[in-house]
């Protein structure tokens, strides 16, 4: 199973896109887990240009359409979603990268309750289906934990791994559901 990994920061110490790093080293072998490292690349979203697909936009639908799932973690900036996450995705309204696709939020900060909301009323209105209990608020704001000390926590650990395993339960779970629904012949 593949799953590209969204972080909506663009800081280089930035305890999302750490908290991805540590689900991808923590994941399964049979679970593939890829940072997506383009998000300052992207445009600012205009539909004047939209049907001009720019590469870095068209880069990011690609990556998109070819995995199972995504997992999204973003910080808060004045109660709502990072602007360069929220212009990754507007980008992906216009296509159907997101409809259907299983989707965990991942969420660093405890007091981050506001992003979390936005990004989930935004992904949820591009027809995304949330796995909520792989949804996790992860306590490391204020922790003092690096990506290894995120790795090495116990705790913090299993849950990262359990939400990997309901990811990927879910993954399973829509392509029966897709074969159940497939047209006799098809």
């Amino acid at each position: 199973m593949k799953i590209l990994a969204i972080s909506g920061s663009l800081r280089a110490a930035s305890l999302n896109s750490a908290l991805l790093r540590a689900v991808a080293r923590l994941a399964p072998a049979d679970i593939s887990v890829v940072l997506y490292r383009g998000l300052g690349d992207l445009p600012l979203f205009n539909p004047d240009i939209e049907a001009s697909n720019p590469p870095p936009v068209a880069e990011l639908r690609t990556q998109i359409l070819s995995v199972d799932a995504l997992l999204i973690a973003s910080p808060e900036y004045a109660h709502g979603v990072t602007g360069a996450m929220k212009n990754a995705l507007d980008w992906m309204v216009g296509c159907e990268a997101f409809v259907h696709k299983p989707v965990a939020l991942l969420n660093a900060s405890p007091r981050a309750v506001h992003a979390q909301a936005a990004l989930r009323e935004t992904v949820t209105m591009m027809s995304a289906c949330i796995v909520d209990e792989a949804s996790i608020t992860v306590p490391i704001l204020g922790s003092s934990l690096s990506e290894d000390g995120i790795v090495l926590h116990p705790k913090i650990s299993a849950s990262l791994l359990a939400a990997l395993f309901v990811l990927r339960a879910a993954v399973v779970a829509a392509r029966i559901e897709v074969t159940v629904n497939l047209p006799i012949g098809a």
